[in-house]
């Protein structure tokens, strides 16, 4: 993601995201309550995984926080102490997460009264991919929006004219994507379960679609779309043909059953509820604005989908091209939308380890 404060950075353009996290709030409140039934420790330990920077990283801690404080309450329990680890990889801007810790604990301050004091926030950079706590040491993980990000693109990918899965990828490529999905997904269960302790859950969020069809519209023409603007670019020589025939996304987008698969296939965890949502491309959809920012639907998407790919297209081509290419999604961005229903479809999975 782009880290900063500026226009086009992650912070400013994450909107969608926030609304999936609002989304998923009574399934976080139903998994703590669960969590509190089994076992009621006196020291509660919450990992949220693929935190990145900007207002939803304190956003989806105070959903979390303010619900384990709400449940204890309604069951007559103490609050316990409460350590949060907010996780991403190394290069993510933790800098700024931790400049608004004030804001958060002034936040939590207004919610908890007290109660806030017994909240402590730590950041661990690297891959959930791989081990980051201790054994058993973990109560609660948390994760939205990140799990569709794959550790690397799929190797050997031949996918001409195509930055990610799409109709016309060969069945090859859409493969090698459900392959490296199922490598890393089993690969964050069998870690997860070394860190939760028995009775621990987890609540994940993906990006994902409703069709078993990996290639479908619903999941893929958000990216689409980005390759016809690039293409575009190719024809006028802007942008050479070989860089973008090598140019492919790193995501994986999960229907529900393939997230059940993975899961049972691992065998350290129960499924709780594995729900499916959506949420509109516009963020400003059917909301009031004091400005007419609902109805720019393109300019909106276009600055949404840069702060999430532009990382990914500058170390790729440079960052000449950037302002072309936005230029160009975005009309055509605006152009589809001015005639069809465009959403994001969410899978949400909240699962126990077994104890």
């Amino acid at each position: 993601m782009k880290g900063g404060n500026g226009d086009t950075s992650y912070a400013k353009n994450s909107l969608v995201q926030k609304k999936v996290i609002s989304l998923t709030k009574p399934i976080i409140e139903d998994a703590i309550t669960n969590l509190y039934c089994n076992n009621f420790p006196a020291s509660l330990c919450i990992a949220d995984l693929g935190c990145s920077s900007g207002p939803n990283t304190f956003f989806a801690v105070l959903e979390v926080v303010t619900t384990v404080d709400k449940v204890g309450k309604k069951m007559g329990r103490q609050l316990p102490e409460i350590q949060v680890f907010l996780n991403d990889l190394p290069g993510n801007d933790f800098n700024t997460i931790f400049k608004s810790l004030p804001k958060f604990q002034k936040d939590l301050q207004k919610t908890m009264g007290a109660g806030a004091e017994s909240c402590f926030v730590t950041g661990v950079p690297g891959s959930f991919y791989g081990r980051l706590f201790p054994s058993k040491s973990l109560h609660f993980v948390h994760s939205s929006y990140s799990l569709q990000w794959l550790s690397q693109v799929p190797r050997g990918l031949e996918n001409k004219g195509n930055i990610y899965m799409a109709s016309s990828s060969p069945p090859s490529v859409l493969k090698a994507y459900y392959e490296q999905f199922q490598s890393d997904f089993s690969m964050f269960l069998r870690c997860r379960s070394e860190e939760l302790l028995g009775g621990g859950t987890m609540v994940l969020t993906f990006l994902g679609r409703r069709s078993e069809d990996p290639s479908s519209k619903e999941c893929c023409y958000i990216w689409e779309l980005l390759a016809v603007a690039l293409n575009d670019m190719v024809s006028e020589g802007l942008i050479d043909e070989e860089k973008m025939d090598s140019f492919n996304i790193p995501q994986y987008t999960p229907s529900p059953a393939e997230v059940k698969c993975e899961v049972e296939k691992e065998g350290s965890f129960t499924i709780n509820r594995l729900e499916v949502s959506e949420v509109n491309w516009n963020a400003y959809h059917g909301e009031f604005c004091p400005s007419d920012a609902h109805k720019d639907g393109g300019y909106n998407v276009a600055k949404l989908m840069r702060a999430v790919a532009e990382p990914l297209l500058v170390s790729h081509f440079g960052d000449g091209i950037i302002e072309e290419v936005f230029c160009r999604y975005k009309k055509i961005v605006a152009d589809r939308m001015s005639r069809e229903k465009t959403e994001f479809v969410n899978v949400t999975v909240s699962m126990t380890k077994r104890g």
